[in-house]
């Protein structure tokens, strides 16, 4: 099973020639990624996801799976980030409907409204707790571990609530890793070489999906064969096609990537790619913005602006040939719906129409398009999936010329925040802030 990349409707966008010009920075870049010679080396270790899950740690994750499964209803995620959307991006699309109720996601957000529900929820329900961050300080998932925590222990007991709260975080230090330690809690590591939005192939990912009832051996596999297609000398990677598209689209001033896909079960999917592509590039002033479009849904509300509105953005479908699911229209003696013609057809030959007509009419509309198709979605396909947009984005903000594994920006609204809270060490600070919020008053 492959990833294949169609870009005929590119035309007259990029052409083969133009993708000719791209060849050399291609392999330049690849060589760069492999070798660990350009910016930010030390954090490629998501290069070889068979190292970064061996068959000791999967069986480790799989135990304790188990182990939690037959002990809870409920396991609650808690990270924010790249510590849950891998995750859930792998749960929502491939988990039962069963399984996924008992998977649910906390420390993403601070809202007050959104975690009394959830603790309204768990009140007197059997829960446990995988708490994901490096350094177990993160504002948002330490409150909400915080909440969770008081009510576990409330609800059990001290000494159960250490049996039912499992850590994933950096092997030798933070909070989170001292807390591990003192209370002898199940921990599993999050390797120091690996950033947090490339990590779901670690751990981080593969525990809650592991809990979720999903294969996470066929996961890793996935992953792994996109790894050596990737090393392959003779082997023109599909990943290195899509970088070149992507950025010879960037080139000519097209300033949008929508990732435009025809299954619900893929919304999580995307807002992983979203997160993945936007910290990567996104700085020094330059990156394509990564959006998301879940059609025919989104055909009824963005569609009228994706033919007609302003040429900025060009649109990448991932297309699913085979999702495992059959169903068919009814017959019916009524044709008031007018849809007789459509009695016996099953809905995904029509979903699959409906992507073609999206296709010819925002490529007649003016929008570069390409796809990335899918012959079936399971666990295999999802860590293809994984690895071929963590290598894709790899490579292309090496070809962009910056840093694809940091994300300097992303401290600016904290230290804002922590300076307004009154954060011990950010007193001084927090009248600046003040200063210059009242400029906007």
């Amino acid at each position: 099973m492959a990833i294949t990349l169609e870009r005929g409707m590119l035309h007259p966008n990029v052409s083969a020639g133009v993708l000719d010009h791209w060849t050399d920075r291609l392999k330049l870049a690849k060589q760069t990624i492999l070798a660990g010679t350009g910016r930010g080396a030390d954090f490629l270790g998501w290069l070889d996801p068979d190292k970064l899950a061996p068959k000791e740690t999967l069986k480790a994750l799989g135990d304790t799976a188990k182990k939690l499964r037959d002990t809870v209803d409920i396991l609650v995620v808690v990270g924010i980030g790249g510590s849950y959307l891998g995750a859930k991006a792998g749960i929502e699309a491939l988990a039962t409907p069963e399984n996924k109720a008992r998977v649910l996601f906390a420390g993403q957000n601070i809202s007050a409204s959104y975690h009394s529900e959830l603790l309204a929820s768990l009140k007197n329900k059997r829960f446990a707790l995988n708490v994901i961050s490096k350094s177990g300080t993160t504002t948002e998932p330490a409150i909400a571990y915080r909440l969770l925590r008081a009510l576990l222990i409330e609800q059990v007991g001290e000494e159960k609530a250490k049996e039912l709260t499992v850590v994933t975080t950096d092997p030798e230090n933070g909070a989170l890793r001292s807390r591990a330690k003192q209370e002898g809690l199940t921990s599993f590591t999050i390797p120091g070489n690996v950033g947090g939005r490339f990590s779901v192939l670690t751990p981080v990912g593969l525990l809650p999906m592991a809990f979720a009832g999903i294969d996470i051996e066929a996961v890793v596999k996935g992953a792994t064969d996109q790894a050596e297609a990737l090393r392959n000398p003779d082997n023109q990677a599909t990943c290195l096609a899509y970088a070149a598209c992507r950025n010879a689209l960037y080139s000519q001033g097209w300033g949008v990537e929508t990732l435009a896909f025809f299954e619900p079960r893929l919304a999580s999917l995307a807002e992983w790619w979203k997160q993945l592509f936007g910290e990567s590039e996104g700085k020094d002033k330059c990156g394509l913005l990564p959006t998301s479009l879940l059609m025919t849904t989104d055909l009824h509300s963005l569609g009228q602006y994706v033919q007609d509105g302003k040429r900025q953005l060009f649109e990448t479908f991932l297309w699913v040939d085979d999702m495992g699911v059959e169903l068919q229209v009814p017959q019916s003696s009524d044709d008031r719906d007018g849809l007789s013609y459509l009695a016996g057809r099953s809905l995904a030959e029509i979903n699959k129409q409906a992507w073609r007509g999206t296709q010819l009419a925002h490529r007649e509309g003016g929008v570069p398009i390409m796809t990335l198709r899918i012959e079936k979605f399971n666990a295999h396909a999802l860590g293809e999936l994984f690895y071929f947009f963590e290598s894709t984005c790899a490579i292309s903000g090496t070809l962009l010329g910056v840093n694809p594994f940091d994300q300097p920006a992303v401290e600016g609204y904290k230290r804002n925040m922590f300076a307004l809270l009154g954060k011990p060490g950010f007193e001084e600070e927090g009248e600046r802030v003040r200063s210059r919020l009242e400029k906007y008053s």
